[in-house]
């Protein structure tokens, strides 16, 4: 196979294989310990501007699956693996991994090793690279890597949400299992959910669950949203810094008093800046499906999959906003809901593409609230 090269800003530079399309790609480098889910994981659209590593030391073994896409493209600038296997043994599989990061014109690069690679993102916090199928001169590399733009102050929804208002309608695929109840036909419920980066299986959660969706573009003012005369709002994952994501805090500053609203991820911190609170950029963020939250309202400790670079810093949150989950490794806010208003949100994917699937009774939360009744979930179990 061709060569490849990525190079770090703090001038690391290894050499590895090419195993996807031909070029030159970068941006943020984030590590992701999810040991499998890589398809989800590229075409999750919170993952434009950043460079994947993934720290499981074989990836591709089984394939891709497009009935396992989360949107209709890979997002990811470049990926970068340990080993890539070339044979897909999985019964479901339509191609090969290196077939579809190739088509997907997604540069890959593996034969590197990628734990140290990890720990430089550890140890330094969060840094810009370039990988290159083209360029194999270190200095230029270094250079390259150095002028990649990272994820602050971008508003990065422009590029992945949707450019005019569509309805979704299907629910879970028939492998899917089926873990949340759903609501009998005649009492379904008018969502609207405003896409940020938005992945497929948060939609057909909300659809199974009983909500008929329809799904916005990043930008839709309030009083168009209001227009549809919907009964609740979703708030959708997202790339980027959610500070620079103004559109969106205007319009959602002007419905939380006015409809139900559940945010997930971007939509999270969203409201987050809504109600008075700030964000800032980790060190090197929540990437993967293994990351332990506790639910403080049930006492539960849920397996999550995240994906994020930003936290809600808990010190700015104004006391009419309570903290619902944290983060068990390092203490960060992973939920929280107004203490007056029907509206709550989430840091971590509860739509669980790729798994766990702990977390799948949110959207029974959601739901709940909604139709103006205690959720079941909120009882201690």
């Amino acid at each position: 196979m061709k060569k490849a090269w990525i190079a770090l800003e703090n001038g690391l530079v290894l050499q590895g294989r090419s195993v996807g399309a031909e070029g030159e790609k970068g941006g943020d480098l984030v590590f992701n310990t999810a040991m499998s889910g890589y398809h989800e994981i590229l075409t999750d659209p919170s993952y434009a501007g950043q460079v994947v590593i993934m720290t499981y030391p074989l990836i591709g073994n089984y394939g891709v699956a497009d009935e396992d896409s989360e949107s209709p493209r890979g997002w990811a600038e470049a990926f970068v693996m340990r080993e890539m296997s070339t044979v897909a043994s999985n019964f479901r599989a339509n191609s090969t991994l290196i077939d579809w990061l190739k088509r997907n014109g997604i540069v890959a690069i593996d034969g590197v090793d990628t734990r140290r690679l990890t720990r430089q993102v550890r140890e330094g916090g969060t840094l810009r690279c370039v990988v290159s199928t083209i360029d194999g001169d270190s200095a230029s590399l270094l250079a390259k890597a150095k002028r990649m733009p990272s994820t602050d102050n971008r508003d990065l929804t422009v590029g992945v949400s949707c450019s005019k208002p569509y309805t979704w309608t299907r629910g879970y695929e028939d492998s899917y299992p089926d873990l949340i109840p759903a609501l009998p036909p005649n009492s379904r419920l008018r969502c609207v959910a405003y896409d940020f980066g938005a992945k497929h299986n948060i939609l057909r959660s909300l659809v199974h669950c009983g909500f008929d969706v329809t799904v916005v573009p990043n930008h839709t003012s309030a009083s168009d949203v209001l227009g549809m005369d919907p009964d609740c709002i979703f708030l959708s994952n997202g790339p980027g810094d959610p500070a620079a994501v103004k559109p969106a805090i205007h319009a959602i500053s002007d419905l939380v008093a006015k409809k139900p609203i559940f945010g997930i991820c971007l939509g999270h911190q969203i409201l987050s800046i809504v109600f008075g609170s700030q964000t800032k950029k980790m060190p090197f963020g929540h990437h993967g499906a293994n990351h332990p939250v506790r639910d403080l309202l049930t006492g539960r400790v849920e397996i999550t999959s995240q994906n994020h670079s930003y936290a809600v810093e808990v010190a700015t949150m104004p006391k009419d906003v309570e903290v619902t989950h944290i983060n068990l490794n390092d203490q960060t806010v992973e939920g929280m809901r107004h203490k007056q208003l029907p509206v709550f949100s989430v840091q971590y994917h509860p739509e669980a593409a790729p798994g766990p699937m702990d977390s799948a009774h949110l959207f029974v939360r959601f739901r709940d609230q909604v139709l103006g009744k205690q959720s079941s979930q909120f009882a201690m179990r």
